[in-house]
C-alpha cells in the first residue's frame, strides 16, 4: 500500500468519525429543551469537507435528520462528490510523488 493512499485514507476516516460523533451529539442535544444545537448548515459543511459517510451513518444509526428530504438526497450526492474529489487528490499525489 502506498504512502499517499494511506495518508488520504486516514484523513478520510478521521473526518468521518468526527462527523459521526457530531451527529450523535446533536441527536442527544435535540432531546433536551433549550439545548444549543448544531446547525443544519454546519452538518452539511462537515459532509462537504469529506465527512459525508460519517453524517450518513449518523443519520441512520441515530435516526437523526432522516425526515429532511434535503439530507436524504443531499448527503448521498455529497458522498459521490467526496469520492470523486478524493480520487483526484490521490491521482495528483501519485503523479507529484513519482516525478
Amino acid at each position: 500500500m502506498d504512502k499517499q493512499f494511506l495518508s488520504v485514507g486516514i484523513f478520510f476516516l478521521l473526518v468521518n468519525a468526527v462527523a459521526f460523533f457530531v451527529m450523535l451529539w446533536d441527536k442527544l442535544r435535540s432531546r433536551k429543551k433549550d439545548a444549543e444545537r448544531i446547525s443544519e448548515g454546519m452538518l452539511f459543511f462537515m459532509a462537504t469537507v469529506f465527512g459525508s459517510i460519517g453524517v450518513l451513518a449518523g443519520m441512520f444509526t441515530f435516526r437523526h435528520k432522516t425526515r429532511k428530504w434535503y439530507f436524504v438526497l443531499g448527503i448521498p450526492l455529497l458522498i459521490a462528490q467526496n469520492s470523486a474529489f478524493l480520487y483526484v487528490i490521490y491521482l495528483y499525489l501519485n503523479d507529484v510523488l513519482q516525478h
